[in-house]
């Protein structure tokens, strides 16, 4: 079968590969990449498992084939934490028991993530909207919600880094915002 050839940014790092035109963005990065934290969970873009940034926008890798990120920035699940410290969201999730099998929770963050950016302080119908195309079939979102409020709230959270868990308080606004 022919290739096509793409070159895009994957959490922050360039890749350059030639694929095959039907090769789902979700494959590819799970398979040539062995970024497999995004989940496939139905593969019809109707759980979010598999939701990934691309240019900053929330997408499905199951419903996205390789060739049409070309050229673009890709983020992933392992993209969103730093340095081995948990983005607030992750960290929240864990604090507040967000978390149950784990398995849909790639997905959630990717698009809590997105979300909270656009909308920083979302009622909560505003914020079970905001996440409405993820499903959990484990918490029933309480919470989750609880955890994502966490963020919102600045309350100090407890950080994953190697090895502990340890409170530090979340980043200061930006100035004039």
């Amino acid at each position: 079968m022919p290739t096509h050839h793409i070159e895009l940014r994957v959490n922050g790092r360039p890749v350059a590969a030639d694929v095959e035109p039907a090769k789902l963005l979700l494959d590819f990065v799970r398979e040539e990449l062995g970024l497999t934290g995004t989940k496939e969970g139905c593969g019809t873009g109707d759980c979010g498992a598999c939701t990934v940034h691309i240019d900053g926008q929330p997408m499905h890798s199951c419903l996205t084939l390789a060739v049409e990120a070309e050229g673009s920035s890709v983020t992933t699940i392992e993209g969103i934490s730093s340095g081995g410290v948990l983005s607030p969201i992750q960290a929240a999730l864990v604090e507040y028991g967000g978390s149950q099998c784990g398995f849909c929770i790639p997905g959630i963050v990717m698009m809590a993530t997105a979300y909270l950016r656009d909308h920083p302080n979302p009622t909560e119908d505003d914020l079970r909207m905001g996440i409405a195309g993820n499903l959990c079939r484990c918490t029933g979102y309480d919470k989750i919600v609880k955890s994502l409020y966490a963020v919102i709230d600045k309350k100090e959270l407890a950080l994953t880094k190697p090895g502990a868990l340890t409170s530090i308080p979340l980043p200061p606004e930006p100035e004039g915002e």
